[in-house]
């Protein structure tokens, strides 16, 4: 396995699990893992509003999409660059962190 595909593979399985990890999170317990305030994010989703504590569901579900793009990426599914790429321009809005990662992702989509 190749250094890019390694980055992709390691980039998309985190973001994946913890996208998953942290709208369970928000679903049991009412919160986002880590400090009370969600981050710069939240403000993007508030300017429209919407809740930011209501999105677990949407969390998991991007999560799920993350993973789903891994698997069709390394098991050379035809339709895996187009998917890969628009999971990874849906998950932009997550800033910073997330909005970082996505841009490296396709950064690393585009070399490969």
């Amino acid at each position: 396995m190749q250094m890019t595909d390694m980055a992709i593979y390691l980039l998309g399985v985190v973001m994946g699990s913890w996208l998953i990890f942290d709208g369970a999170h928000v679903l049991a317990k009412g919160k986002y893992f880590g400090p009370p305030d969600p981050g710069p994010w939240a403000d993007v989703v508030r300017a429209i509003g919407v809740n930011p504590f209501s999105l677990g569901g949407p969390f998991i579900l991007l999560g799920c999409l993350w993973l789903v793009s891994i698997y069709a990426l390394f098991s050379q599914q035809p339709w895996s660059l187009v998917f890969s790429g628009g999971v990874a321009i849906l998950s932009m809005w997550y800033l910073p962190v997330g909005a970082v990662i996505s841009a490296i992702f396709l950064v690393l989509l585009w070399l490969r």
